[in-house]
């Protein structure tokens, strides 16, 4: 007895489950997007939106939906491209049956996006069409053909990325500077595309400074400013510590210009990070007028530095506090206010340990007004002897700062370096091509390390011996030329002076040292 096998028809689509003999119009949607905002696009924004309401519209057999659009955003990234993301929500709860793209590389440049994207709205019966490639993803090779496009668009994005950034950093390498003119506080576009001061808002930039130097700290100057109605950067009311340090750590404002300070990590999130070396920088000294003295910059870097160093110990709110020092137990001074609600009202400073624990500190209690006349008297004998003072650091300075020696012996140093890494180089070569005792290979080996490692200790040791010497040539450089400016004594006060000029104020038992930034030595 023959078999007799007989054919049953489909009577359901396999992916939406719907009948297939079911006349139903497919409900249709399209995405356009553009990466830039050039109208001379081919595929522009308006031409695609059109295009594509007006050919769904002329099917019978189709219902148009909308036309879902990202203008001026990337596709390297479906993050930011809302439309997309509504396009693709409306087609998850069931609102479209096929939806129309002009290319691959207009869905998404990203492969794994593409794929994921696509196979999602395949499993709730969405088909995508590209039609530059005629690209229907239900067809058995769409997704094999999709996958192969996908790639090719996503190393196209690769390749603009590269090419971009060979642009940003041939304009880096030619010293060329450029900055959002729009959020940057000091400065406008000059006619030559440079950085061209902005009077009103350099008063801004150098208030910041002057009170930074005068001892207030980020917080309090930004509440100044919130207070006074001056606008941030970003032309908001509100101003942020981390806005102030920004401003006051910028070498813009000096008249140089660091360049690429931060890098693109991965093209297709365009993750942006903090540039520590990974790839090179250029600085570009005297690119533009400066606001802020470069005196004045190095000076406020150097009180950075101090505050850091005071972990957290360091407050804006009695600028006086922050450098007296007690000489006996090497804590700090603090403020106190006696007689608050009457007219013999005055601030003390005394040791914060003066009535603490069994060995209470000795060192004196010191009114507010004496310690500031005893500042004025010991400035004004360094000013009275200004000529003096001045030849003396010069002196000091071309001596103990000189670092002419100790860079040559530097780089003699780092030519045995790089001789002394050919030799393990050349060791280990040899021995991968020729067979020799292993004992004695590895003796060889370790003593070259080892010398190695001895003349690397000694270079770092250099390296570090220089710098000191910079630093301390750049602290005498600023000394020397505020003590010149200063024409007339002080009769007043000099927040900027105590800010810029002291390091410390010593208090022992029966005299103060006034400490400055110099090295100098003054009891007062």
């Amino acid at each position: 007895m023959s078999k007799n096998v007989r054919t049953i028809p489909a009577t359901v689509n396999l992916f939406n489950a719907t009948p297939i003999n079911a006349v139903k119009k497919r409900r249709v949607a399209a995405y356009a997007r553009v990466s830039t905002d050039q109208e001379e696009q081919l595929t522009s924004y308006e031409a695609q939106v059109d295009y594509y309401t007006n050919y769904i519209k002329s099917r019978d057999d189709w219902e148009f939906v909308e036309v879902y659009t990202d203008e001026g955003i990337s596709g390297t990234s479906t993050k930011h491209r809302e439309g997309f993301k509504k396009m693709v929500d409306n087609a998850m709860a069931g609102n479209i049956d096929l939806i129309i793209t002009k290319s691959v590389s207009r869905f998404a440049r990203n492969t794994v996006d593409s794929l994921t994207t696509i196979r999602n709205l395949k499993e709730i019966g969405c088909e995508c069409y590209f039609e530059k490639e005629n690209i229907w993803t239900f067809d058995g090779k769409g997704e094999l053909l999709l996958t192969i496009m996908s790639s090719l668009a996503q190393e196209e994005s690769r390749s603009i990325s590269e090419n971009v950034k060979w642009g940003h950093r041939k304009r880096f390498a030619d010293g060329k500077v450029s900055v959002p003119f729009g959020n940057f506080l000091g400065y406008k576009k000059g006619a030559d595309g440079n950085l061209e001061i902005d009077e009103e808002q350099a008063v801004v930039v150098r208030r910041i400074y002057r009170e930074y130097l005068a001892g207030s700290t980020a917080c309090s100057i930004a509440k100044s400013l919130m207070e006074d109605g001056i606008e941030s950067p970003g032309h908001k009311k509100k101003w942020n510590a981390s806005t102030i340090r920004s401003i006051l750590k910028n070498e813009k404002y000096k008249g140089d210009a660091l360049l690429q300070k931060h890098y693109t990590v991965d093209f297709l999130t365009k993750k942006q990070k903090v540039n520590e070396g990974e790839v090179q920088q250029y600085y570009v000294e005297n690119n533009h007028e400066a606001i802020i003295d470069p005196e004045v910059f190095e000076m406020v870097q150097t009180e950075i530095e101090r505050r850091r160093n005071l972990k957290g110990k360091y407050s804006g709110v009695d600028i006086l506090t922050a450098k007296i020092i007690c000489g006996e137990c090497g804590g700090s001074f603090g403020s106190k206010v006696w007689h608050s609600n009457d007219k013999y009202r005055k601030v003390v400073y005394q040791c914060n340990q003066k009535y603490n624990g069994e060995n209470k500190c000795t060192t004196p209690i010191l009114i507010k007004e004496d310690i500031e006349n005893r500042f004025i008297k010991v400035v004004n004998s360094l000013i009275e002897n200004k000529d003096e003072v001045i030849e003396n650091l010069e002196t000091i300075r071309k001596t103990l700062c000189d670092t002419t020696l100790l860079s040559k012996e530097k780089n003699e140093l780092s030519q045995k370096l790089v001789e002394q890494v050919e030799q393990i180089q050349e060791l280990i070569e040899v021995n991968s091509r020729v067979a020799q005792n292993q004992e004695e290979y590895q003796k060889q080996y370790e003593k070259l390390v080892n010398e190695y490692e001895i003349t690397k200790v000694e270079h770092q040791k250099l390296e570090l011996d220089i710098s000191n010497k910079l630093a301390k040539s750049e602290t005498l450089s600023v000394f020397i030329n505020t003590i010149k400016k200063q024409e007339t004594l002080l009769e007043t006060f000099d927040k900027m002076m105590w800010g810029s000029l002291l390091e410390s104020v010593v208090v022992y038992k029966d005299n103060v040292l006034f400490k400055f930034r110099d090295g100098t030595e003054i009891k007062g």
